[in-house]
């Protein structure tokens, strides 16, 4: 049963559009995955994953799968060669336009399927900050990050206020998926229906207002922030992209083009409407296939210098020397047929790799600095699972593939040692090609790395 205050609201937003609206909660809920093309192209997925898979339209790499597929079951999934994400949230990424080499901030980025759509699209140039304001949210962003094979992006666990003071006019695309009331959600998740309150939705304008400001700071002149809500209500969606217009007018809205079933930002919905406000993006669930979503398109006012480095008020990062990371350099020399390139930086006995030009992360809580490499130990180094999920065959000295179809990949992902003959030493394991994780070889005997708390039965 939808609370009765929403239904009463909706009904009077859409008029004679309502009964469709309300049938559209008695349909399934559309399921869809996005190939990751760091790892995999879509044609060799849709050849040879045992899915049904049909195109989301306005997603470069998004596919529908059948309600009967399990696609979280298939070792592709383990391997990072697609994220299962929900049709309609991939629109705001797709919409943000990730270029490579650029500086993009994901301010509210949790669990991670935009932050790793981003990451797809830079194509490991540039940088990527995916920040999350709640500590457990960003660890299962950091291990999405990781899973999806992504080298460039630093996750931080900060609140839009604290990174305003670090970063100023700092990034050239910046996407505030807002914490909204999650109207969008009903269908899909019953718990935000019985969450849901008129108080709360105000709660979450106010809270959007605070987090758009924070955001403008931070972008700098002529970039582009994207703003998205899973809400249909208008004091979040048209409300606060006026409410900040009329705060910020540095910023104006851009028209952008719409893709079949999407609809425009309904200016009487809302008291003082900015200009414009049209040219937003509204998707229902009764006109497309997806749930409920609402995004705008900005862009900031004003021309790069010739000059322009972008301000972060802590510097750049300064890395280590590779002779202060001897261990991990032998085993990059001799497990690498291509060291990856970046900064080294060292927490404790991890090992990471920043990207090139990266901001100095002092005074920022960092759950994940770049690349995690591996760790020393006594006087050893082991390489990182992170590191395996970024690698292919072609970079390593040895790798062993394991059919996605066969016993052994399941043998490997439940934790079992794998017959082998070969080379003593550490081998990239990839399943089709893919890569899944490490082995470590001796006597015919392939040791199993994969961690331990990945582990389960197949």
């Amino acid at each position: 049963m939808l609370p009765q205050d929403f239904a009463e609201r909706m009904k009077d937003m859409l008029k004679e559009g309502y009964d469709a609206f309300l049938k559209s909660y008695e349909n399934e809920k559309y399921q869809a995955l996005r190939v990751n093309p760091l790892k995999a192209k879509d044609a060799a997925v849709e050849e040879k994953a045992p899915f049904s898979l049909t195109k989301v339209p306005w997603a470069a790499h998004g596919f529908y799968y059948d309600s009967a597929d399990q696609p979280g079951k298939h070792p592709y999934h383990e391997a990072g060669v697609y994220y299962i994400q929900e049709p309609s949230a991939m629109a705001p990424a797709e919409y943000l336009e990730a270029k490579p080499g650029e500086r993009i901030l994901d301010l509210c980025a949790a669990p991670g399927g935009k932050s790793t759509q981003i990451g797809a699209a830079l194509n490991g140039e540039g940088l990527l900050i995916s920040n999350e304001i709640h500590p457990a949210r960003a660890k299962i962003l950091s291990e999405n990050i990781e899973r999806m094979g992504i080298r460039n992006a630093i996750v931080t666990n900060e609140t839009p206020e604290h990174l305003s003071e670090i970063f100023v006019e700092y990034f050239d695309r910046i996407l505030v998926d807002a914490p909204c009331s999650g109207e969008g959600m009903f269908r899909k998740n019953e718990d935000a229906m019985t969450e849901w309150s008129k108080e709360n939705v105000m709660l979450c304008a106010e809270r959007q207002d605070g987090i758009l400001s924070h955001a403008a700071s931070m972008l700098r002149p002529g970039g582009r922030l994207v703003y998205s809500t899973c809400t249909f209500a208008p004091e979040e969606n048209e409300g606060s992209i006026s409410r900040f217009l009329e705060k910020h007018p540095e910023f104006l809205i851009e028209a952008v083009e719409k893709w079949d079933g999407m609809s425009a930002g309904v200016p009487e919905w809302i008291s003082r409407p900015a200009d414009g406000i049209g040219h937003t993006i509204r998707l229902w669930p009764h006109r497309l296939k997806g749930e409920g979503h609402y995004l705008a398109v900005l862009k900031k006012a004003g021309e790069l210098p010739d000059d322009y480095r972008g301000g972060c008020r802590n510097g750049e990062q300064t890395g280590l020397k590779e002779k202060d990371c001897k261990e991990c350099m032998e085993f990059l020399d001799t497990y690498f047929k291509k060291k990856p390139t970046g900064i080294l930086v060292k927490f404790g006995d991890q090992i990471y790799l920043a990207p090139e030009g990266a901001p100095s992360l002092k005074g920022l809580k960092v759950l994940r600095p770049g690349l995690h490499l591996g760790t020393v130990k006594k006087n050893r180094f082991e390489p990182s699972h992170a590191l395996a999920l970024a690698s292919k065959a072609s970079d390593v000295t040895y790798s062993t593939d394991l059919p996605s179809d066969g016993a052994e990949i399941c043998a490997y992902l439940n934790g079992q040692t794998i017959n082998r003959e070969g080379e003593k030493g550490w081998y990239l394991i990839t399943t089709d090609g893919y890569s899944i994780g490490w082995g470590k070889l001796a006597g015919g005997i392939m040791k199993n790395h994969y961690p331990k708390g990945l582990r389960k039965n197949w």
